[in-house]
């Protein structure tokens, strides 16, 4: 017991060095510490202290160094840093980039009257208008084959051409479907920063040093203002696919200054996103984590930083004490099976649809090792053993004792009741998903159907162990450890939920949670444990232990 205890503290402990460790690299990030002497040669001043007229101009073009041509698409010649606007543009594409090519913006901030060319203190920034992106499949109907929408959109093409149909409802995009294609980026963010920071010349920040562009003025060395193009309020969500059709599309420009704190918080923020794309995350993995920065007020999301971290100490501790509880446990008395079998199927039926739904890898991955542990599970609730015979697998179940076939009655007798209900309510709702529904695949219907079960009705296989606790007036059998935990965690998620992109039904499922873990602190409340009851190792500390007799 000491040793658990001192492994726990220990993890506690190591939890507070990270969270304090945190809170100060995030106060160096937000804080920069200005020059002591402005008015000496050791300090950049910044230029916008002159209050030039400038003038902001935007190109496009279809390399990034503007190689082969470039058009202006949009300027404002009295730029303001310190007015915000929102400006739509209709940009024309090339043939190139309607073949699947790409399409750059190139933006300036020089003086105005004269073009960025002949400006030798312009600055300018390169952004893509365009990313790749493999096109979400079209979801039809399983009965008739077609999808209306498409169909209603085909014939309306099709008549203005005149021509004949040429196929069924997403024909001609099965070749593409799993192939990476162009799609516009309706957005383009722009900051630039209103503070006049005086910066220390030998102690520039970093990250703030590759948009940072010093010229002599005078005596004094000045820096030209700091202009930040924003990659994180590029969402999927605002994505459209480019096609040979679309020669115009719309791009709405924003433009609001930024404090230099929130710069270099902003300037972290994108590298770390481009830096899980390095790694292989995916435009759609990498656009869950910008929605919780752009989305998000910045003290909501310290926030949602503090919450996480806690989140992840609880998992990690709910994980312990779960493995261990399960290492430990022989004996199924006052446990449902029923309700072990239930948590192994759904939580394999949830983790493939958060994967047939191409969810966050956020969510994903703690899914799929949750999965895995329910496995576990079930091997041990079942007392199954595998033995290899001949390269072939040969499964021995245990057998039950009079103590756990009473709670295997009370378990059976639950779920009979149950079953009345729940059946029929899930064959419905899965024939009316199949007639007024749409799905990509057969598959993509099963899935659907079995998660609406799983995430509608599902909490009603959580009343077999709530059944069996009530006949055996005790709770002493449950591991409360993990069990808090896990609580604790459940009402972690509600904040999630409203943070992270995930299904609604997913989301509808987190507070569903909630009431069955209030249900079950009721029963703790309604019979308490005490020293005489069996607890979860079948054992009863009133026992008084049984001694060999000895000879005299």
């Amino acid at each position: 017991m000491f040793l658990k205890t001192s492994f726990t503290s220990l993890i506690v402990g190591v939890f507070v060095v990270y969270v304090l460790h945190t809170c100060w690299v995030m106060y160096g990030i937000v804080y920069t510490k200005p020059c002591d002497s402005p008015k000496g040669e050791n300090c950049f001043t910044p230029y916008l202290a002159q209050e030039p007229k400038l003038q902001l101009s935007i190109y496009t073009a279809l390399r990034p160094d503007a190689e082969g041509g470039h058009t202006l698409i949009h300027k404002e010649e009295t730029f303001d840093v310190n007015s915000k606007f929102e400006r739509i543009v209709n940009v024309s594409l090339s043939k190139k980039t309607r073949n699947n090519g790409t399409l750059y913006a190139l933006v300036f901030v020089h003086q105005a009257g004269i073009t960025p060319w002949q400006d030798p203190r312009q600055v300018h920034l390169v952004a893509q208008l365009t990313t790749y992106m493999v096109p979400k499949p079209a979801e039809i109907s399983l009965i008739s084959g077609e999808d209306q929408t498409q169909g209603k959109e085909e014939e309306i093409q099709q008549k203005k051409r005149g021509s004949k149909p040429t196929g069924g409802a997403g024909a001609g995009t099965a070749s593409t479907a799993d192939h990476p294609v162009s799609h516009w980026r309706t957005r383009l963010t722009l900051n630039v920063v209103g503070d006049h920071f005086v910066f220390d010349k030998e102690n520039v920040p970093g990250d703030v040093h590759r948009y940072l562009r010093v010229f002599q003025n005078g005596k004094k060395m000045a820096y030209l203002p700091l202009l930040f193009v924003d990659e994180l309020s590029n969402r999927v969500k605002d994505l459209v696919e480019i096609n040979s059709t679309s020669k115009e599309l719309p791009l709405t420009i924003s433009y609001d200054s930024i404090s230099l704190g929130r710069l270099r918080f902003w300037i972290h923020m994108q590298d770390a996103v481009f830096s899980l794309q390095q790694f292989g995350f995916t435009e759609k993995d990498a656009d869950e984590i910008k929605g919780i920065f752009v989305d998000t007020n910045l003290y909501f999301l310290a926030l949602t930083f503090l919450v996480a971290a806690f989140h992840l100490l609880f998992d990690f501790l709910a994980f312990k004490n779960d493995i261990s509880f399960w290492k430990e446990k022989k004996s199924m008395v006052g446990m449902s099976s029923k309700a072990v079998l239930w948590r192994c199927f759904s939580t394999i039926v949830i983790f493939l649809y958060l994967f047939d739904e191409h969810t966050s890898l956020l969510v994903l991955i703690p899914a799929g090792v949750g999965s895995i542990i329910e496995v576990w599970k079930v091997k041990k609730a079942l007392k199954i053993q595998v033995s290899w015979k001949g390269g072939k697998p040969t499964f021995l179940f245990g057998k039950l004792d009079e103590s756990e076939r009473r709670t295997e009655e009370y378990d059976t007798l639950a779920m009979k009741y149950l079953s009345f209900l729940l059946y029929p309510m899930c064959i419905g709702g899965a024939v009316y998903a199949l007639i007024y529904l749409r799905y990509k695949s057969w598959y993509s219907w099963l899935i659907n159907s079995l998660v609406n079960g799983v995430y509608a009705f599902g909490f009603l296989f959580m009343l077999p162990q709530l059944f069996v606790n009530y006949k055996l007036k005790s709770v002493a059998h449950l591991p409360w450890k993990a069990f808090m935990y896990k609580a604790f965690n459940t009402f972690i998620d509600d904040v999630f939920a409203f943070i992270i992109t995930m299904p609604t039904s997913h989301r509808l499922a987190c507070f569903r949670d909630d009431v069955v873990f209030l249900i079950y602190l009721y029963q703790r409340w309604l019979y308490p444990v005490d020293k005489t009851r069996i607890n979860e190792y079948g054992v009863s500390y009133d026992e008084k232990p049984k001694r060999k007799p000895h000879k005299d």
